[in-house]
């Protein structure tokens, strides 16, 4: 009993600095809770599946929630600019729509996560699962993965690096994910057609498709905002998505018409209704 309650307490103290003091780092709770760095890995996993804070590379920042109760003026990241490379920064409402998609996710599970800011939302939530197997194309991702106590195996694809998406993509890539087989592909959206599916400007679609086409099931993870962003080059039909997660911004003759193309429109609530 006294070492649950000393858990307990240390857990609850690691919260309330991290709330006055913003991003820390793991050493330096460890320093100030005279613990292990494993043993703070571990509380920040906890604390994060509760959600009473959130966990990032190398440490953990203030939940949203924490942040705007002690700053009214609060940004409300899910993640540290300064600590988290910049494609995985990330809003509020994407941060809920990961933590909607990490529910479809059982221990043991497969997964590929494709590039992306959305796609990264559900990063901090899988580090609560056993047992993942993850592939991904993206080096930010693959970091943040290693960084939690129960790691997961971790798949980088490699390839041609393309700059301007921030991964790996071309044929190497291509053929490597289509070596294996997931259960769910995680895909994020440029652009969405109401009538036709995903699109993008970017003509490197082949690894997306590559990810889909190994998969069991498809889960586009894309905010609202998206369904006003119709480009050019579909990268992936509606017949080849399972599943979308939007926002609450989504209007309800949008949702119909996607379901009504056979996919399943899962609306991501922050106050989880």
């Amino acid at each position: 009993m006294k070492n649950s309650n000393s858990v307990k307490l240390r857990r609850q103290r690691i919260v309330e600095w991290v709330n006055e003091h913003g991003h820390t780092r793991v050493e330096t709770l460890a320093m100030q809770f005279k613990a292990s760095e494993v043993t703070i890995r571990k509380d920040l996993s906890e604390l994060a599946a509760e959600g009473s804070l959130i966990r990032q590379f190398g440490g953990a920042v203030p939940s949203t929630s924490n942040t705007a109760q002690s700053d009214s003026n609060s940004t409300k990241v899910a993640f540290s600019a300064n600590a988290f490379p910049s494609t995985l920064v990330t809003s509020e409402l994407v941060n809920t729509i990961g933590k909607y998609a990490a529910n479809l996710v059982k221990s043991g599970s497969k997964l590929v996560i494709d590039c992306g800011t959305t796609t990264s939302s559900i990063l901090p939530h899988l580090s609560a699962i056993n047992d993942l197997v993850v592939m991904t194309n993206t080096l930010s991702t693959a970091n943040f993965l290693t960084q939690g106590d129960k790691e997961p195996t971790v798949l980088m694809v490699g390839g041609t690096w393309d700059p301007l998406s921030q991964s790996f993509q071309g044929s190497m890539a291509e053929q490597l994910v289509s070596a294996y087989s997931f259960d769910i592909a995680f895909i994020g959206a440029a652009g969405i057609d109401v009538e036709r599916g995903t699109t993008t400007f970017n003509e490197l679609t082949g690894v997306t498709r590559a990810m889909a086409n190994a998969a069991d099931k498809v889960v586009v993870m894309a905010s609202a905002k998206k369904l006003s962003h119709k480009m050019p080059n579909l990268e992936l039909g509606w017949n080849q998505i399972s599943v979308l997660i939007t926002d609450e911004n989504i209007s309800a003759q949008d949702k119909t018409n996607i379901e009504n193309q056979g996919v399943t429109v899962i609306v991501a609530t922050q106050d989880g209704e």
